[in-house]
């Protein structure tokens, strides 16, 4: 009897990936390490932009990394406080204060998990690749952009320096890749610095390290229906920012690693870990493109390990050697975010040989897309404005395959038409006018066997042919639909107008 019972599932715990081999490991160390230099700058510039203090920032990519390693669908992606994210919330932190910045974010985590729940990641696969190409270009130029304040009304030690980082990081890796060339620069210019006593911007500069981890609690707000309506719309904001970044992120990452990410499972991490940075007090955040270029491409990391290490080295860094990270010269940094910009633009796309080969509205649709996100500075937009510039070009090249060819019987009682392609909005405009209805004898078939029929639009137009035939006392006959092609024309024909 004990026979015929279902056996037991078998439960086996897999070894990390990050265990297969001491140079993995040691490659994901090396990368969070790198990266959580990398993100201290950026996380107290973009507190700045919040209106916040610093902690906000560097508590938000503590916990946004950490968490993410954990929940994320993306491996070695990198997610932490960002600047489009700042910005979105900036005005509420302006005209409210923190604690409505932080019901913000933590209500736009669970809008987060709502649209990943909802299947927003799906809609990932209707982003052509044109508009994919402008925006990794745009985020290449956004991130030198970046850097460019930092080069500006500066002591003069600040080129060299850089100019000395990037010559380490390209001529490093010829010697050896144990170790990142671009944590090589950043020690080798801190020492450089601090023993030589040059006076140069530092990331102390940027504001003060916390000295302490955050704890968590609840916003500082009134839980009022007022407080909801006032934060909804800027949590909504946040979320479709967040998740658009995130996920156009994870695509990249994909391409670079050729591997497969979990884009649902990404969209509900980005909310979870939104919803406990906000409970956190940090200020939210989403995948970032700089420093996941850094992880991915410079470092060569692979696992959730770096994203992992990148939040614990960051608190580690702040809370443990505050002083020696407030003496990294701010030129170290920048060297090592303009390699990034160098290493995440694609050449290829803009190579002559390229252009001439590429059709002209791919490229438009590629220009447009660096225009609106350089011009916003907010890639979300830049994607959008980029697909729809690519739904118009896509519709008005297909708009132009449709033919019509008549062919009269040699008796003349009867004519019959055959039209091919693809019959929508845009392509059966003009299909009215490709008939003769003055010349045609009574008797016009309209052969569809090799069309298709997608909306109400192509219904209205046959209608307004067959119309236009009727007035001349002609029968007209459609014939060789396919099935979804004759449900719909069935379903809608003669309905389309009040004349009917």
């Amino acid at each position: 009897m004990s026979s015929l019972l279902p056996a037991a599932p078998k439960f086996r715990l897999s070894k990390p990936d990050w265990l297969d081999s001491p140079k993995v490991f040691r490659t994901e160390v090396l990368a969070g390490l790198v990266v959580a230099l990398a993100l201290i700058p950026e996380a107290i510039s973009f507190s700045i932009i919040a209106g916040v203090d610093p902690a906000v920032g560097l508590f938000a990519s503590f916990t946004m990394a950490v968490v993410i390693s954990v929940v994320g669908g993306r491996k070695a992606m990198i997610s932490a406080a960002t600047g489009a994210m700042a910005l979105v919330i900036a005005p509420l932190n302006h005209e409210h204060g923190l604690g409505y910045l932080i019901a913000a974010v933590i209500l736009g985590g669970v809008f987060q998990l709502v649209l990943g729940a909802l299947g927003v990641a799906k809609l990932m696969r209707f982003v052509p690749r044109s508009v994919m190409v402008g925006f990794v270009n745009a985020l290449a130029i956004l991130i030198f952009m970046a850097q460019v304040p930092e080069m500006r009304d500066v002591p003069w030690a600040v080129y060299p320096l850089i100019v000395a980082g990037l010559a380490l990081m390209v001529f490093f890796p010829k010697v050896t890749t144990v170790i990142p060339a671009p944590l090589v620069s950043i020690v080798v210019l801190t020492v450089i610095t601090v023993a030589a006593g040059i006076a140069v911007p530092t990331v102390g500069d940027k504001g003060q390290l916390p000295s302490s981890l955050p704890v968590p609690g609840l916003p500082d707000v009134p839980f009022t229906m007022d407080t909801l309506t006032t934060i909804a719309p800027y949590a909504f904001a946040f979320a479709l920012v967040g998740l658009m970044e995130s996920l156009m992120t994870a695509k990249l990452v994909d391409d670079i690693t050729d591997t497969h990410s979990g884009k649902t499972r990404e969209s509900l991490g980005q909310g979870v870990a939104n919803i406990i940075t906000g409970f956190f007090g940090g200020m939210g955040g989403c995948a970032m493109i700089g420093q996941t270029m850094i992880n991915v491409r410079v470092a060569g990391a692979r696992t959730r390990l770096s994203t992992f290490l990148s939040g614990v080295f960051l608190m580690v860094l702040c809370i443990a050697f505050g002083p020696v990270v407030s003496d990294i010269p701010m030129a170290a940094l920048v060297a090592v975010m303009i390699m990034v910009s160098v290493a995440t633009f694609d050449w290829h796309s803009v190579a002559p040989k390229t252009v001439k080969r590429m059709p002209l509205g791919e490229m438009i649709v590629m220009v447009v897309t660096v225009a609106c996100v350089v011009a916003t500075h907010n890639l979300a937009i830049g994607v959008v404005v980029g697909c729809i510039t690519a739904m118009v070009v896509f519709a008005k090249r297909v708009a132009h395959v449709v033919n019509v060819s008549g062919v009269v019987d040699p008796d003349g009682n009867q004519v019959v038409y055959a039209v091919t392609g693809e019959l929508f909005f845009a392509s059966s405009n003009d299909l009215v006018y490709q008939f003769n209805y003055k010349d045609d004898p009574d008797d016009v078939v309209i052969d569809l066997s090799d069309a298709h029929i997608w909306d109400a639009s192509s219904v209205a137009a046959l209608d307004a042919v067959e119309t236009k035939y009727a007035q001349r006392g002609k029968k007209v006959t459609i014939i060789g639909l396919n099935k979804p092609s004759a449900d719909m024309h069935g379903r809608l024909a003669g309905q389309l107008t009040g004349s009917h």
